[in-house]
């Protein structure tokens, strides 16, 4: 039953795979078809099968690529732009000889008896893989290792870029912030410390300049285009109203008017 219900799901996302335009899409759907194969592998009692396609594959490879692509950019007009003359013809034919070779190759596959899963997992799923791969797919195996090594190597090679010019020292970088303030009259020195604007436990102030002054390069332009920072002569304003909200009785007219007809019977009583 459940390779009745996956099975058309996996074959349509691996026809998406190759039709779909953006590269994060075939990435995703190549993660459809990497975890209903980890349920076939569930319902055919091979757990660590199960484990490896859903932790390895699916979480650290698949995630890998997906992560990788998301940060480069990669688009659709990425994609149809050929860096090398040809490449379209040679992956076509490649594509074809490999089909061939496949085809060939599984038509002389003869498969034996079955034995069944009971059989097959004698003393453990786990113990019966590992019997299999150290012994008559061992070749297989160091290849396929030896491969995933070079390809690694390969990539590290490729991705390594050589200095062109020699790395900027501590003076270098001193004489260079000096032409700048010559030059553009840009300020040698690093900017003020930012203020902290947070509602709790905060200073909530801009840094201040040697005069006492805010610094405008402290304060992040998103407030300053908000309108929510403002200089202390404006704030002082708004302090009768902050007054006036709080309660202070110097700010109630009632209040100061008793405060003041008391005053008078007390001068009177003396």
């Amino acid at each position: 039953m459940a390779f009745w219900l996956l099975a058309p799901i996996m074959v349509l996302a691996a026809l998406g795979i190759l039709f779909v335009r953006k590269a994060v899409h075939a990435a995703l759907l190549l993660a459809v078809v990497m975890i209903s194969l980890a349920v076939l592998y569930a319902v055919l009692d091979a757990p660590f099968l199960f484990a490896v396609q859903i932790i390895v594959y699916t979480g650290a490879i698949l995630m890998l690529f997906l992560f990788v692509m998301m940060l480069i950019g990669v688009d659709a007009s990425d994609s149809i732009v050929e860096t090398i003359r040809g490449q379209r013809v040679m992956a076509v034919v490649l594509g074809l000889l490999f089909g061939t070779v496949l085809v060939v190759g599984i038509s002389q596959v003869t498969l034996g008896a079955v034995v069944g899963l009971d059989e097959a997992n004698a003393g453990g799923n786990v113990p019966a893989i590992a019997n299999i791969l150290f012994s008559r797919y061992v070749f297989a195996f160091e290849a396929t290792s030896a491969l995933l090594i070079t390809a690694a190597l390969g990539a590290m090679v490729l991705a390594h870029r050589e200095r062109l010019t020699p790395k900027a020292t501590q003076a270098d970088l001193a004489a260079k912030r000096m032409r700048d303030y010559a030059e553009h009259g840009k300020h040698p020195g690093p900017l003020p410390s930012p203020g902290v604007y947070a509602r709790h436990n905060a200073v909530d102030t801009p840094a201040l300049l040697p005069d006492g002054t805010a610094a405008e390069s402290s304060v992040s332009r998103v407030l300053a285009a908000r309108g929510t920072v403002r200089s202390a002569p404006a704030l002082a304003d708004d302090i009768d109203d902050v007054r006036r909200q709080i309660g202070d009785p110097a700010t109630m007219p009632e209040t100061s008017g008793k405060a003041g007809a008391a005053a008078n019977t007390e001068e009177d009583v003396k």
